[in-house]
């Protein structure tokens, strides 16, 4: 198998576009990759969308994308796994410049969710809409039940997970890509309206429109093209079951665990050994259990680990430096290729503000639904 780097990236904003569609969001931001990596050609592509279908009528989106890019007749393949969409497209290109098929491959992320009439619908058609959505269940309703098994489990309290709020807010307000560019306090946070107890709307991710682009050839070539060359060493991706009834526990998040043990496991590294990462952070609660299950905390302990302040810059692990879903926003198939860009970022020494200080290893996890898919990668400096 061969070493594959990332060569290039670009990035649209993060926010409420109404006067750009999902083609000319995507086009945006594969011209800023493809200038980025400054090649001419590519080989491959692959699109993570969750539901083009139902926020934008528009399946297919594939042909689509590479016709309105210019670049004729190049294999292009939509992937689909909920909000996991992007980290899977990924995953797949990895997968494709590996195995020695392709050298050059775009992978990338959009989703265009504000032109949607009823996007609370077409986002609940990731959970189990027999068993789940037709009972009034939609994902707040869901990871207000994951917030309560926790806080009850474990004695996590309304300030600690509004912390992750306050925390991913001052890191948006550093992110000039972010839909959030403010920060909020601990009091906004846990008065404001609540969606779905304890859940406030300031612990929810937003709808957001947007892209994400990266692209990716092998170690050999990176090296000759670019002199910050940033290696994948590390993929893992898993499944759990769709409804969250049917888990043993409500509190945990099994596919997030073993995503995160196949990538270290191919990267040959531990949870100590990473300096920087992204996290699914849809619902505040969802960043909480996630660093339990990527094993920065030991279970139950990661509401008094992020009100000590060790998920900030400059603490022990970095967590969503970007501003995570909850500041930079949550257009759901770029969300992961997002991630992986702001990992990027890092490594290069390209975050500004949010800069951490001799980034050298870092990881993204991105998940689907209540958990039933996620996706893990770590990359590190060559």
């Amino acid at each position: 198998m061969r070493e594959v780097c990332i060569i290039g990236a670009g990035l649209t904003r993060f926010k409420e576009h109404w006067s750009s569609s999902l083609r000319d969001l995507f086009v945006e931001a594969a011209l800023k990759a493809i200038d980025d990596a400054k090649v001419s050609e590519i080989a491959s592509m692959y699109v993570g969308s969750m539901s083009s279908g139902l926020f934008v009528e528009q399946e297919h989106i594939g042909p689509m994308l590479v016709e309105y890019l210019g670049v004729k007749n190049v294999p292009a393949v939509r992937v689909e796994s909920a909000c996991a969409s992007g980290s899977l497209a990924f995953r797949m290109g990895f997968i494709e410049v590996a195995s020695g098929l392709s050298d050059i491959v775009l992978v990338s992320g959009v989703e265009k969710m504000t032109d949607c009439e009823d996007v609370t619908s077409a986002l609940a058609a990731a959970a189990d809409v027999e068993n789940e959505v037709f009972f009034g269940a939609t994902f707040p309703a869901l990871y207000a039940l994951i917030a309560r098994a926790h806080m009850d489990s474990y004695g996590t309290t309304r300030e600690q997970l509004a912390a992750v709020s306050v925390k991913n807010h001052k890191n948006g307000a550093k992110n000039p890509d972010a839909q959030f560019q403010r920060e909020v306090s601990l009091d906004a946070v846990l008065n404001s309206v609540m969606i779905a107890d304890p859940l406030t709307i300031l612990q929810c991710s937003p709808i957001s429109d947007g892209a994400a682009v990266m692209i990716l050839a092998p170690l050999d070539m990176a090296k000759k093209m670019t002199d910050k060359v940033v290696k994948i060493t590390g993929s893992g991706a898993a499944t759990d079951t769709i409804a969250l009834h049917s888990r043993k526990e409500i509190a945990s998040l099994d596919a997030v665990r073993l995503s995160a043990e196949r990538a270290y496991n191919m990267a040959r590294k531990k949870p100590e050994d990473i300096d920087v990462c992204e996290v699914h952070d849809c619902f505040s609660i969802a960043e909480l259990v996630a660093i339990e299950e990527l094993g920065f905390v030991k279970k139950g302990k990661s509401g008094k680990f992020v009100e000590e302040g060790n998920t900030e810059i400059g603490g022990k692990i970095p967590i969503n430096t970007s501003g995570g879903l909850k500041a930079k926003g949550h257009p759901v198939g770029a969300t992961g290729i997002a991630q992986i860009i702001e990992i990027y970022k890092q490594l290069t020494g390209n975050a500004g503000e949010r800069q951490v200080k001799d980034a050298k290893i870092g990881m993204t996890q991105n998940m689907g639904g209540t958990g039933a898919s996620s996706v893990v990668h770590i990359m590190e400096v060559v």
